[in-house]
């Protein structure tokens, strides 16, 4: 078994759009928390959480880093987040 842990941390937002928001600014305001990858962050409905929507593209970018804008942007990658 692993010893790493994922922990679940429900929220309730009204649709696809307003959960992917709401994810994105929570998993920007806890980014100064090392343990956390908010590469990972995606949303799925509360009856249906096998089908997960991510929140950001994750494309690795050169240094190792991930690309923090919306899954499917237009454009080249980028570390700074912009309005969609």
């Amino acid at each position: 078994m692993s010893e790493r842990w994922v922990i679940h941390l429900p929220a309730v937002a009204d649709d696809l759009n307003s959960a992917r928001r709401l994810a994105r600014v929570v998993a920007h305001w806890a980014h100064a928390l090392t343990q956390l990858d908010p590469g990972g962050t995606s949303v799925s409905a509360e009856d249906d959480q096998n089908v997960r929507h991510r929140v950001f593209c994750d494309r690795l970018l050169p240094g190792g880093r991930r690309c923090l804008l919306w899954p499917d942007h237009d454009g080249e990658c980028s570390r700074r987040p912009r309005r969609r």
